[in-house]
């Protein structure tokens, strides 16, 4: 994650030009079902490395269970995906060498790896220190035992396959993988994956070796782990991921690729692949960094004709409102059509990036930022195996229960006061009771629940104050 130019472009820049200044009449397909959802989630790496062993966080981030937090209770996130960082770092010495550090580097964000010496292989030799990244397994165990899913990835390969034996980048911004380091890079990720199952309680379901590999910020007086690896490089690294998966009996982990920081790089390194190698690859991973921009449409086309499962595997903002990441996340629904949707950091030092900031120095956790409300109407409602529909607005999400025959609708406006009518003509029957939870970040409106409305046949109006998010839950619907 950096800080990066937004362009729009293409029908994203449409979409994102649908700015809901006046009333507005928004149309639910039930027809427009993009598969069922399957869940909403976090990258563990940065904050779990400093508050992983806490079980409060775990509660507050991967259960819907009301929690204490400085005397506040706060609504559960109830995430259900935990993304864990396997680290490049470590502070041995291997035959005269070590890790070089950049010199930008704060120490939370140096993770530490476990395969530290390169002259065994064997992960049961002491070449392998198993105790590394206590806190981080924490909270990625904490977060299974509260039934997440996970994801394993990694934002450099260990500092000693790296040319410059940096795990931050090459100084220039190129390639940084020793092309001796291929397959070691492979079976680093497939033997932790190894053991998570074996020893930690963890089965990972898919394995991404990659984090914005095609970048050139990545450099080695960078602020975090990252490594540039071009596109005929991932194609090697993949093969080598699959043998080595398969060699310790994880025939049923995935391969996921490759995280690329936008929707437009991540369509090109796609196309760029050969017919092996999108074999080889079951999920494609997506970042949101693009913003506003970007053509979210022709990278969900290429992706699903491929026959391919599509994640936003990251995405955040400096907006500690909460509204940017509304309105992006709209996008996605309506464009992108992922199954999965990833904030990068709940916890952040940097005010406005996460839900919840904390000082980076002494490591005290510190204010709920507004975005943790907003995030709660979107994770809190729209639950795993409901389907995906499109209302083709780039300011609403829906998402249907078969089985409670309920609806549930997010609608972000980020202008003046209005009033938004959901059509649901389109629906069998809707007969139900409607619960509304309202968000204003620059308010005194906390997801706070409401249950003054009613339907008009089938449609519902709904009073959006300005600059404000809320979830509207229809039940008694039949698609």
């Amino acid at each position: 994650m950096v800080t990066r130019r937004v362009l729009l472009g293409g029908a994203a820049a449409t979409a994102a030009g649908l700015a809901l200044d006046d009333d507005a009449t928004i149309a639910i397909r039930p027809a427009a079902d993009f598969g069922a959802w399957q869940g909403w989630g976090t990258s563990l790496a940065w904050w779990a490395t400093v508050f992983g062993a806490r079980d409060d966080f775990a509660d507050l981030f991967f259960t819907d269970r009301t929690v204490t937090y400085n005397g506040t209770a706060l609504p559960g996130l109830g995430l259900t995906i935990a993304r864990y960082n396997l680290g490049a770092c470590s502070r041995n010495t291997v035959e005269g060498s070590a890790m070089v550090a950049s010199p930008n580097i704060p120490s939370f964000k140096q993770i530490e790896g476990f395969w530290q010496d390169w002259r065994n292989p064997d992960p049961t030799s002491s070449a392998w220190n198993w105790n590394a990244d206590a806190v981080q397994r924490a909270a990625l165990t904490k977060a299974v035992q509260r039934g997440a899913i996970t994801e394993l990835f990694a934002n450099s390969p260990m500092w000693w396959m790296c040319l410059n034996h940096n795990p931050s980048g090459a100084a220039g911004g190129g390639n940084n993988l020793q092309s001796w380091n291929y397959a070691q890079h492979a079976r680093h990720l497939a033997v932790v994956a190894r053991r998570a199952r074996d020893s930690w309680g963890v089965r990972f379901r898919t394995v991404d070796p990659f984090n914005e590999p095609s970048s050139a910020w990545w450099t080695a007086t960078g602020t975090q782990e990252g490594c540039h690896i071009d596109a005929g490089i991932q194609r090697t690294v993949l093969a080598h991921l699959r043998t080595e998966l398969d060699a310790q009996g994880l025939t049923d982990v995935a391969l996921s690729a490759s995280d690329e920081t936008s929707y437009d790089l991540a369509r090109a390194t796609w196309n760029s692949f050969d017919a092996a190698t999108r074999a080889l690859v079951r999920q494609v991973n997506v970042h949101g960094y693009q913003g506003g921009g970007g053509r979210r449409d022709l990278l969900y086309d290429d992706v699903r004709t491929a026959g391919k499962v599509l994640w936003n595997s990251e995405t955040g903002d400096g907006d500690g409102t909460g509204l940017t990441m509304a309105k992006n996340l709209c996008l996605d629904w309506t464009w992108l059509h992922p199954t999965a949707w990833v904030y990068w950091q709940v916890m952040d030092p940097t005010a406005g990036w996460g839900v919840i900031r904390y000082d980076g120095n002494t490591r005290t956790p510190g204010p709920v930022e507004p975005k943790f409300w907003v995030l709660a109407q979107f994770t809190r409602h729209i639950r795993p195996g409901m389907r995906i529909l499109n209302t083709g607005n780039g300011s609403a999400a829906a998402a249907y229960d078969a089985n409670a025959r309920r609806l549930v609708i997010v609608a972000v406006n980020s202008g003046a006061a209005q009033t938004l009518t959901f059509d649901l003509s389109a629906f069998g029957t809707v007969g139900g009771g409607v619960a509304r939870w309202t968000t204003v970040p620059g308010g005194s409106d906390r997801y706070v629940r409401r249950t003054d409305l009613a339907l008009n046949g089938k449609s519902v109006a709904v009073p959006f104050p300005a600059a404000s998010v809320q979830t509207i839950e229809i039940s008694g619907v039949n698609a």
